[in-house]
């Protein structure tokens, strides 16, 4: 099981706390402009490279438009990872990308 939030709400709270993001686009998606600090783990190399997460760590969980982002939380929540899943993703975002 996982929570959600929107948009919005994660621009918000990344103004006021450290927040870990986890982008689960593929590689070419996020060198083409990602969240300044987003940690880049693309639902295609799942689950062989999820144990490089900590589970004690809860992390935010973005794609383009929330679908694969949501897949990821499914699979995370379900191995016992802290996860929240960002609606809208990506395409939703009006911030400042790297």
């Amino acid at each position: 099981m996982y929570k959600s939030i929107s948009v919005p709400e994660l621009e918000q709270k990344l103004k006021k706390e450290e927040v870990v993001v986890l982008d689960v686009r593929e590689t070419h998606e996020h060198q083409a402009g990602h969240i300044k600090g987003a940690q880049l783990l693309p639902l295609s190399g799942f689950p062989e490279n999820i144990n490089e997460l900590n589970k004690d760590t809860e992390y935010h969980v973005i794609c383009f438009t929330g679908s694969r982002s949501s897949m990821a939380c499914e699979y995370l929540g379900n191995a016992g990872y802290n996860v929240v899943n960002v609606m809208g993703g990506m395409s939703a975002w009006r911030g400042e990308t790297v």
